[in-house]
């Protein structure tokens, strides 16, 4: 099953869904089924967008009821003391992408504010065949490995293993959670 609220996200994940082994819902994680899945994997340290304690909770307890007890929720999360922003900031140099039946696209991007725990930014997209631009605005929540930990333990998980990401060491934090109960 796969999950996400963006409707044009799950047209391009249907598209490489060619056998059809999938079910795709328009949706959040507190609008997934009582499924009794075995296994939930939140991808691209989608658990920062949740910027309120409220919404962070809804997701995680929205998963733990889809979970049979003993499934697992694996995610990733940026680390906060590793100051990814900076990173970005200096890396803000315009680029030009060929996108496939669009044409050239500029990309921009801009840090608009740290205010930790939270850290905005804009994407600017520039579509060079007319001129059009458009804007994106974001804002990200940096927890504390602590903070994630509480927040699991609190929604009804028991947190297994803290690791890693392999491809990304001393970046971000990989969580492998177990439900707990029933």
């Amino acid at each position: 099953m796969g999950v996400d609220p963006a409707e044009a996200s799950l047209e391009v994940a249907k598209s490489k869904d060619g056998a059809g082994r999938i079910t795709w819902v328009h949706g959040d994680a507190t609008t997934v089924p009582a499924v009794g899945a075995d296994l939930a994997v939140m991808t691209g340290n989608v658990a920062q967008v949740f910027l309120t304690d409220d919404d962070w909770t809804r997701v995680l307890r929205g998963i733990h009821a889809a979970l049979r007890p003993g499934g697992h929720l694996v995610f990733e999360t940026r680390r906060p003391e590793r100051r990814a922003w900076e990173d970005w900031a200096a890396n803000a140099t315009p680029v030009t992408l060929d996108v496939p039946g669009t044409g050239s696209v500029e990309q921009c991007f801009e840090l608009t504010e740290v205010s930790l725990p939270f850290v905005s930014f804009r994407f600017t997209y520039r579509f060079l065949t007319d001129d059009t631009v458009v804007t994106s605005d974001s804002t990200l929540r940096f927890r504390s490995r602590e903070e994630v930990e509480a927040s699991l333990t609190a929604a009804g998980y028991q947190v297994r293993d803290v690791r890693e990401a392999p491809d990304r060491p001393g970046r971000e934090f990989v969580f492998i959670a177990q439900r707990t109960g029933d």
